[in-house]
């Protein structure tokens, strides 16, 4: 295959950037603890200066890979599938749900929704960042919210952010990891004072697994 033709598959979504793929447990949000198989995609230009999985910035590192192979692996293990970054939303999504969904899976996204929706999806969790706003489209749609707190400044985000969602998100404030110890009793007290908001934990990371 040329690079052209690897071009044009990876333009249509029938490649994309596979930076790793594994099951484990949904550490996070509203499926907290429930057991689902991940598929992490390459590239990302948001630019959050305490992200987790730099690695996963640059596309380029991250080998093609068809669309046939990511969900083929997926089945295997389980048909609830979380699409992550990156910035998933870089790429097309509509080949890789729809073959998700002819196989019967549930098809869930993690995303900063800076980038035009594309797929068919079960469930939608936005996270936005101040650096990259989300798109209009994405807050209609979007079944839960998780803005990560760094700083007292990410809980006027949240409400700036909370009032743009639709009536049925589910609203979450998630202590940034490395900063935990300091934000999460600033957390805490918000939401018992503004109790429309839940806190969301990275759990996996007290569990120790992926």
């Amino acid at each position: 295959m040329t690079r052209r033709e690897q071009q044009e598959l990876i333009d249509q979504g029938l490649l994309l950037p596979l930076m790793e793929a594994f099951y484990t447990i949904q550490g996070e949000g509203y499926h907290k603890g429930t057991a689902a198989y991940f598929v992490r995609i390459g590239g990302c230009d948001v630019g959050c200066h305490w992200c987790d999985v730099k690695e996963s910035w640059l596309a380029e590192i991250h080998p093609p890979t068809s669309t046939e192979t990511i969900v083929k692996d997926a089945l295997a293990y389980s048909d609830t599938i979380v699409v992550t970054g990156g910035e998933p939303l870089t790429w097309d999504m509509g080949p890789l749900t729809s073959q998700m969904k002819s196989a019967g899976a549930k098809t869930h996204i993690e995303t900063s929704g800076a980038y035009p929706l594309s797929g068919t999806w079960d469930w939608i969790c936005l996270s936005p960042k101040k650096m990259k706003l989300p798109k209009d489209e994405i807050y209609k749609v979007a079944n839960e919210l998780k803005v990560i707190v760094y700083n007292k400044d990410d809980l006027r985000f949240a409400e700036e952010q909370a009032t743009q969602v639709n009536d049925n998100c589910i609203l979450y404030l998630q202590p940034e990891w490395s900063k935990r110890d300091k934000v999460m009793p600033m957390i805490v007290d918000y939401v018992m004072k503004h109790p429309k908001w839940k806190v969301s934990l990275q759990t996996h990371k007290y569990l120790n697994i992926p």
